[in-house]
Protein backbone atom coordinates (compact mmCIF):
# COMPACT_ATOMS: atom_id res chain seq x y z
CA UNK A 1 0.00 0.00 0.00
CA UNK A 2 1.50 3.24 -0.94
CA UNK A 3 -0.03 6.39 0.94
CA UNK A 4 -0.70 9.43 -1.37
CA UNK A 5 1.80 12.54 -0.88
CA UNK A 6 -0.86 15.60 1.14
CA UNK A 7 -0.60 19.08 2.15
CA UNK A 8 -3.16 19.14 4.34
CA UNK A 9 -3.53 15.57 5.99
CA UNK A 10 -0.71 14.94 8.33
CA UNK A 11 -0.06 11.08 8.64
CA UNK A 12 1.16 8.40 10.84
CA UNK A 13 0.99 5.24 10.82
CA UNK A 14 1.50 2.14 13.71
CA UNK A 15 1.12 -1.20 13.61
CA UNK A 16 -2.84 -1.72 12.67
CA UNK A 17 -3.68 2.23 12.60
CA UNK A 18 -3.62 5.03 10.16
CA UNK A 19 -3.78 8.24 12.23
CA UNK A 20 -5.12 11.17 10.09
CA UNK A 21 -4.84 14.75 11.04
CA UNK A 22 -6.90 17.34 9.23
CA UNK A 23 -4.11 20.29 9.29
CA UNK A 24 -5.52 23.31 8.44
CA UNK A 25 -5.45 24.77 11.70
CA UNK A 26 -5.61 28.72 10.88
CA UNK A 27 -8.55 27.88 8.99
CA UNK A 28 -10.56 25.56 11.49
CA UNK A 29 -9.01 22.58 9.31
CA UNK A 30 -12.29 23.78 7.35
CA UNK A 31 -12.90 21.39 4.15
CA UNK A 32 -11.40 22.71 0.82
CA UNK A 33 -10.78 21.31 -2.29
CA UNK A 34 -7.07 19.46 -1.30
CA UNK A 35 -8.26 18.38 1.48
CA UNK A 36 -11.27 16.63 0.27
CA UNK A 37 -9.22 14.88 -2.42
CA UNK A 38 -6.81 14.05 -0.10
CA UNK A 39 -8.81 12.62 2.32
CA UNK A 40 -10.79 10.48 -0.46
CA UNK A 41 -7.22 9.33 -1.83
CA UNK A 42 -6.33 7.89 1.94
CA UNK A 43 -9.18 5.88 2.30
CA UNK A 44 -8.89 4.47 -1.48
CA UNK A 45 -5.18 3.88 -0.71
CA UNK A 46 -6.03 1.97 2.36
CA UNK A 47 -9.48 0.09 1.21
CA UNK A 48 -7.85 -3.72 0.25
CA UNK A 49 -5.46 -2.96 3.04
CA UNK A 50 -6.19 -5.26 6.13
CA UNK A 51 -2.96 -4.62 7.72
CA UNK A 52 -4.98 -0.91 8.46
CA UNK A 53 -7.50 -2.32 11.01
CA UNK A 54 -8.23 1.44 12.19
CA UNK A 55 -8.41 4.66 10.98
CA UNK A 56 -8.11 7.64 13.41
CA UNK A 57 -9.52 11.13 12.26
CA UNK A 58 -8.13 14.20 14.31
CA UNK A 59 -8.34 18.32 13.60
CA UNK A 60 -4.88 19.69 14.03
CA UNK A 61 -4.91 23.21 16.64
CA UNK A 62 -8.38 24.46 18.21
CA UNK A 63 -10.91 22.57 16.16
CA UNK A 64 -11.66 19.44 14.80
CA UNK A 65 -13.52 20.59 11.20
CA UNK A 66 -15.45 24.01 10.96
CA UNK A 67 -17.57 22.50 8.32
CA UNK A 68 -16.66 24.00 4.41
CA UNK A 69 -14.45 26.42 3.39
CA UNK A 70 -16.71 29.38 2.52
CA UNK A 71 -14.59 31.71 1.00
CA UNK A 72 -13.61 28.85 -1.38
CA UNK A 73 -17.51 28.16 -2.07
CA UNK A 74 -18.09 32.30 -2.52
CA UNK A 75 -15.34 31.96 -5.32
CA UNK A 76 -17.08 29.83 -7.35
CA UNK A 77 -18.73 30.87 -10.69
CA UNK A 78 -21.95 31.27 -11.26
CA UNK A 79 -21.40 30.27 -14.48
CA UNK A 80 -20.43 27.39 -14.15
CA UNK A 81 -23.17 25.41 -12.47
CA UNK A 82 -21.67 21.69 -13.36
CA UNK A 83 -18.27 22.50 -11.54
CA UNK A 84 -20.17 23.96 -8.68
CA UNK A 85 -22.18 20.90 -8.22
CA UNK A 86 -19.29 18.57 -8.70
CA UNK A 87 -17.39 20.45 -6.05
CA UNK A 88 -20.59 20.03 -3.63
CA UNK A 89 -20.69 16.26 -4.82
CA UNK A 90 -17.44 15.92 -4.17
CA UNK A 91 -18.04 15.86 0.09
CA UNK A 92 -20.59 13.40 -0.63
CA UNK A 93 -18.26 11.22 -2.31
CA UNK A 94 -15.62 11.54 0.55
CA UNK A 95 -18.16 10.84 3.27
CA UNK A 96 -20.00 8.21 1.25
CA UNK A 97 -15.88 6.46 0.73
CA UNK A 98 -15.27 7.00 4.86
CA UNK A 99 -18.74 5.30 5.53
CA UNK A 100 -18.46 2.28 3.27
CA UNK A 101 -14.43 2.01 4.55
CA UNK A 102 -13.98 -1.65 5.05
CA UNK A 103 -11.47 -0.24 8.37
CA UNK A 104 -12.93 0.27 11.76
CA UNK A 105 -13.10 5.01 11.73
CA UNK A 106 -12.50 6.53 15.04
CA UNK A 107 -13.02 10.54 15.50
CA UNK A 108 -11.49 12.17 18.19
CA UNK A 109 -13.23 15.88 18.51
CA UNK A 110 -12.94 18.71 19.97
CA UNK A 111 -14.69 22.15 20.11
CA UNK A 112 -16.03 23.20 16.37
CA UNK A 113 -17.24 19.88 14.29
CA UNK A 114 -19.86 21.48 12.05
CA UNK A 115 -21.49 21.59 8.45
CA UNK A 116 -19.45 18.73 7.09
CA UNK A 117 -17.26 18.30 10.27
CA UNK A 118 -20.72 17.35 11.65
CA UNK A 119 -21.13 14.76 8.61
CA UNK A 120 -17.59 13.14 9.40
CA UNK A 121 -18.63 12.27 12.84
CA UNK A 122 -21.76 10.75 11.65
CA UNK A 123 -19.59 8.52 9.59
CA UNK A 124 -17.27 7.30 12.14
CA UNK A 125 -17.74 4.12 13.65
CA UNK A 126 -16.75 5.49 17.31
CA UNK A 127 -16.91 9.01 17.91
CA UNK A 128 -15.13 10.66 21.13
CA UNK A 129 -15.79 14.22 22.12
CA UNK A 130 -14.36 16.63 24.64
CA UNK A 131 -16.97 18.44 26.67
CA UNK A 132 -16.14 21.46 24.97
CA UNK A 133 -18.08 20.40 21.42
CA UNK A 134 -20.13 22.45 19.39
CA UNK A 135 -21.35 20.45 16.38
CA UNK A 136 -24.89 21.00 13.91
CA UNK A 137 -25.57 21.91 10.51
CA UNK A 138 -25.80 25.52 10.26
CA UNK A 139 -26.38 25.43 6.36
CA UNK A 140 -30.06 26.47 7.00
CA UNK A 141 -28.63 29.39 8.34
CA UNK A 142 -26.97 30.32 5.03
CA UNK A 143 -29.71 29.91 2.84
CA UNK A 144 -28.30 26.17 1.93
CA UNK A 145 -29.20 22.53 2.41
CA UNK A 146 -27.08 20.21 3.97
CA UNK A 147 -27.35 18.45 0.85
CA UNK A 148 -24.93 16.14 0.73
CA UNK A 149 -24.44 15.31 4.79
CA UNK A 150 -28.38 14.90 5.28
CA UNK A 151 -28.59 11.49 4.31
CA UNK A 152 -26.28 10.63 6.51
CA UNK A 153 -27.61 12.10 9.28
CA UNK A 154 -30.76 10.34 8.79
CA UNK A 155 -28.97 6.83 8.61
CA UNK A 156 -27.57 7.64 12.01
CA UNK A 157 -29.92 9.70 13.80
CA UNK A 158 -33.00 8.24 12.24
CA UNK A 159 -35.64 10.72 10.26
CA UNK A 160 -37.12 12.61 12.88
CA UNK A 161 -34.16 13.92 14.82
CA UNK A 162 -32.51 14.88 11.25
CA UNK A 163 -35.67 16.65 10.17
CA UNK A 164 -35.76 18.75 13.86
CA UNK A 165 -31.61 19.87 13.12
CA UNK A 166 -31.87 20.39 9.45
CA UNK A 167 -34.93 22.57 9.64
CA UNK A 168 -33.83 24.37 13.10
CA UNK A 169 -29.66 24.43 12.30
CA UNK A 170 -29.85 24.40 16.40
CA UNK A 171 -26.00 23.87 17.69
CA UNK A 172 -25.76 20.31 19.39
CA UNK A 173 -23.48 20.30 22.38
CA UNK A 174 -21.75 17.36 23.73
CA UNK A 175 -24.56 16.07 26.29
CA UNK A 176 -26.87 15.96 22.98
CA UNK A 177 -24.60 14.56 20.66
CA UNK A 178 -24.24 11.65 23.20
CA UNK A 179 -27.96 11.15 23.57
CA UNK A 180 -29.11 11.79 20.33
CA UNK A 181 -25.72 8.84 19.31
CA UNK A 182 -23.46 11.55 17.17
CA UNK A 183 -21.15 10.67 20.16
CA UNK A 184 -19.76 7.68 22.08
CA UNK A 185 -17.96 8.53 24.79
CA UNK A 186 -17.25 11.82 25.76
CA UNK A 187 -13.97 13.36 27.77
CA UNK A 188 -13.01 16.81 29.30
CA UNK A 189 -9.67 17.23 28.22
CA UNK A 190 -8.00 15.50 24.86
CA UNK A 191 -5.03 14.26 26.82
CA UNK A 192 -8.43 12.57 28.35
CA UNK A 193 -9.63 11.24 24.82
CA UNK A 194 -6.35 9.81 23.80
CA UNK A 195 -7.17 7.53 26.35
CA UNK A 196 -10.44 6.37 25.15
CA UNK A 197 -9.24 6.58 22.20
CA UNK A 198 -5.97 3.73 23.16
CA UNK A 199 -8.86 1.44 24.79
CA UNK A 200 -11.29 1.63 21.49
CA UNK A 201 -8.29 1.06 19.57
CA UNK A 202 -7.21 -2.28 21.81
CA UNK A 203 -10.57 -3.35 21.01
CA UNK A 204 -10.83 -3.11 17.43
CA UNK A 205 -7.15 -5.24 17.16
CA UNK A 206 -9.36 -7.86 19.07
CA UNK A 207 -11.42 -8.23 16.05
CA UNK A 208 -10.56 -9.88 12.97
CA UNK A 209 -10.38 -7.27 10.40
CA UNK A 210 -12.36 -9.31 8.05
CA UNK A 211 -15.03 -9.38 10.11
CA UNK A 212 -15.33 -5.86 10.74
CA UNK A 213 -15.36 -5.30 6.89
CA UNK A 214 -18.29 -7.91 6.71
CA UNK A 215 -19.61 -6.42 10.03
CA UNK A 216 -20.05 -2.96 8.04
CA UNK A 217 -21.51 -4.11 4.92
CA UNK A 218 -23.85 -5.77 6.46
CA UNK A 219 -25.24 -3.17 8.47
CA UNK A 220 -25.03 -0.72 5.67
CA UNK A 221 -26.97 -3.22 3.18
CA UNK A 222 -29.67 -2.30 5.66
CA UNK A 223 -30.27 0.67 4.22
CA UNK A 224 -31.58 -0.22 0.86
CA UNK A 225 -31.33 3.12 -0.70
CA UNK A 226 -29.66 4.20 -3.84
CA UNK A 227 -26.38 6.49 -2.15
CA UNK A 228 -25.44 8.21 -5.63
CA UNK A 229 -28.44 8.97 -6.58
CA UNK A 230 -29.31 10.83 -3.66
CA UNK A 231 -26.02 12.36 -3.48
CA UNK A 232 -26.43 13.70 -7.10
CA UNK A 233 -29.76 15.16 -6.56
CA UNK A 234 -28.66 16.83 -3.32
CA UNK A 235 -25.72 18.20 -5.27
CA UNK A 236 -27.78 19.71 -7.79
CA UNK A 237 -30.53 21.16 -5.32
CA UNK A 238 -27.30 22.72 -3.55
CA UNK A 239 -26.11 24.33 -6.65
CA UNK A 240 -29.59 25.71 -7.13
CA UNK A 241 -29.71 26.85 -3.54
CA UNK A 242 -26.18 28.82 -3.74
CA UNK A 243 -26.81 30.68 -7.36
CA UNK A 244 -30.97 31.46 -7.41
CA UNK A 245 -31.75 31.10 -3.69
CA UNK A 246 -31.25 32.19 -0.08
CA UNK A 247 -27.45 30.90 -0.28
CA UNK A 248 -26.70 34.07 -2.68
CA UNK A 249 -27.36 36.02 0.69
CA UNK A 250 -26.49 33.78 3.05
CA UNK A 251 -22.86 32.95 1.49
CA UNK A 252 -22.18 37.04 1.56
CA UNK A 253 -23.79 38.33 4.74
CA UNK A 254 -20.98 35.35 6.13
CA UNK A 255 -18.21 36.79 4.73
CA UNK A 256 -19.45 40.41 5.27
CA UNK A 257 -19.56 38.85 9.05
CA UNK A 258 -23.69 39.97 9.44
CA UNK A 259 -26.85 38.44 9.92
CA UNK A 260 -28.88 37.65 6.40
CA UNK A 261 -31.92 39.25 6.00
CA UNK A 262 -34.07 36.62 6.54
CA UNK A 263 -32.31 36.58 10.13
CA UNK A 264 -33.74 40.47 11.11
CA UNK A 265 -37.38 39.56 10.37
Amino acid sequence: MRLPETTCLTIEREPGVLHVTLDRPDAGNALNATLIDELIAVFEAIRDDRSVRAVVLRGAGKHFCVGADLREVGDLDAADRHATTAHNRRFGQLLATIDGAPQAVIVLATNAALGGGFGLLCVADVTIVTTALKTGMPEARLGLPAAQILPFVVARLGMAEARRLGVTAADIDAGEALRLGIAHHIVDHLDDGETQLAAVVANVLRCGPAAIAETKRIIADQRNVDMDQVLDQGAAVFTDCLFDGEGVEGTRAFLDKRAPRWADT
